[in-house]
């Protein structure tokens, strides 16, 4: 058998050496060496064991490198964002809380859910960008806010429509779960309004870590947003909270307040339901205009960005628990 010293010293002065546990040699020369290769991505793997391989090869004794990769399966928790009806601007607060949490330190993705009505692609201005695949794998695009995402917007053109069986969107829907999110230890999930098969089929097979549960303050809203509560938690999925959006309005030109949707009415709905009240959006034009622009709030440092990152604060602390 080879000595040992002349493989630990052709090894030691790898940058990664700590990824590969000490190499069996036989006695006819055969080297055999396990690579920890968790969070490397694939350019970052080939060239760890092109390079062990390399120094390996010049240790007098070794004839043979068989080598073989291992990772540890990732751990990832899903936030599912969830409205009982469409129109309560579920879509922009799951953009804007990837956006926070990630400032708040959180390896975060995002995916656009949404399979008949996707609008991540313009929400984090990236329209246009299409995903690929690499080994079955649909790869996330990286937006310039840093937070990677897969959208069924970034696999089909922007103005066709989508007449798929519930079957047909649970399976589009796995797919972009099951992209190769490498990094991410946190994904915001934009679930479609409602609680149909995309929703069955994510707590069945991506079980969530939490719910964040979307609504405007009028009751017609509430009433639909129970019913998604009731969903988690007939399914035990812990219910994060409840945001309220487009709670109150201030005129930019003669500075009066008015509530066109009402206000308090889902912190109220929490209080009766015994779920956390995670705060309040405004009915905020500028948040309009930023998100049609491509230009979440959450990424800036004025006014519009501090309700969404109050939000993500308490979301991070829940699952902190």
């Amino acid at each position: 058998m080879t000595d040992s010293a002349p493989i630990a010293a052709a090894l030691a002065s790898l940058p990664d050496a700590r990824r590969i546990a000490p190499p069996r040699v036989s006695a006819d020369g055969v080297a055999s060496v396990i690579l920890d290769v968790t969070g490397l991505d694939a350019a970052a793997r080939d060239a760890l064991e092109a390079e062990v391989r390399g120094r390996l090869a010049t240790v007098p004794g070794i004839c043979e490198v068989r080598l073989v990769q291992t990772a540890e399966k990732a751990e990832r928790r899903l936030i599912a964002i969830a409205s009982g009806k469409g129109g309560v601007g579920k879509s922009t607060l799951s953009a804007n809380l990837a956006i926070a949490l990630r400032r708040l330190g959180h390896r975060t993705g995002l995916v656009d859910a949404d399979i008949y009505g996707p609008s991540q692609p313009r929400l984090m201005a990236a329209d246009g960008e299409r995903a690929t695949a690499h080994d079955k794998q649909l790869l996330p695009i990286m937006t310039r806010y840093g937070v990677p995402m897969l959208s069924m917007g970034q696999l089909v053109a922007p103005e066709k429509a989508l007449a798929w069986r519930g079957s047909m969107a649970s399976g589009a829907f796995g797919q972009l779960v099951e992209g190769r999110w490498e990094h991410v230890d946190t994904l915001v999930v934009d679930l479609p309004p409602g609680t149909g098969d995309v929703q069955l089929s994510m707590i069945q097979k991506h079980r969530p870590a939490g719910a964040v549960i979307v609504s405007t303050p009028q009751d017609l809203a509430l009433i639909d947003a129970a019913r998604a509560i009731d969903l988690f938690n007939t399914a035990g999925v812990p219910v994060i909270g409840i945001v309220e959006n487009m709670a109150g309005y201030v005129c930019p030109h003669c500075g009066e307040a008015s509530d066109p949707f009402g206000q308090g009415g889902a912190e109220a709905e929490a209080a009766r339901l015994g779920i956390p009240f995670l705060g309040r959006v405004p009915l905020d034009i500028a948040i309009r205009r930023a998100s049609d622009a491509g230009e979440p709030p959450a990424a800036g440092d004025d006014k519009a960005a501090a309700p969404f990152l109050a939000i993500a604060q308490k979301v991070a602390k829940s699952l902190g628990k």
